[in-house]
C-alpha cells in the first residue's frame, strides 16, 4: 500500500471549502475537474454540472486532501458516516482487488474495482462496519 487518504464529500461547496483549507494548509490544487467535463456530463442539470466530480489538494508530498459534490439528482443527504471516504491507494490492480475483495466481505460494493476513463483500476465499498472505501491503483503514464 503506498498510502491512505480521506476522501470528502459536501453539498456543493467544495471548491470553496478546498480554497479555504489551501489557505491554511497551503499546497497546490493537482485536480479539479466539474461534472460538466465528464463523458456525459451535459445531460445532468445545470446545477450539478457546475459541481465538482472531483478536486484534490497536495499538502505535503504523502498527503493529499480530496472532495466531491453530491449530487441533486441521487436525492443524497450528507450525514455522518457518508460524507468522507477512506482512500486507499495501491501498488497494482492485484493489491487493489486483494483489498476490496476483504474491505467488502459482508458489506456492500458501491462501485465494482474496474479501469476507469481518468487512467485508474478504481472500485468503491462499504464494510461492514458501515465505513465508505474507495481503493485506487493509478496506471503508470504511457510515454
Amino acid at each position: 500500500m503506498t498510502n491512505i487518504d480521506i476522501y470528502l464529500h459536501f453539498n456543493g461547496n467544495s471548491k470553496e471549502a478546498f480554497s479555504f483549507y489551501q489557505s491554511i494548509f497551503g499546497g497546490d490544487f493537482i485536480t479539479a475537474q466539474r461534472y460538466k467535463d465528464l463523458p456525459g456530463g451535459d445531460k445532468m442539470t445545470t446545477e450539478d454540472q457546475e459541481k465538482m466530480m472531483h478536486i484534490s489538494l497536495k499538502i505535503t508530498p504523502s498527503t493529499t486532501l480530496m472532495a466531491t459534490d453530491i449530487l441533486t439528482k441521487n436525492d443524497d443527504e450528507l450525514k455522518f458516516g457518508n460524507n468522507f471516504h477512506i482512500c486507499i491507494q495501491a501498488e497494482n490492480e492485484k493489491e487493489a482487488d486483494k483489498l476490496f475483495q476483504a474491505l467488502s466481505k459482508d458489506g456492500k460494493i458501491e462501485m465494482p474495482m474496474n479501469k476507469t476513463f481518468w487512467g485508474a483500476y478504481f472500485g468503491m465499498c462499504q464494510d461492514r462496519f458501515d465505513l465508505l472505501w474507495m481503493i485506487n491503483f493509478t496506471y503508470p503514464p504511457i510515454n
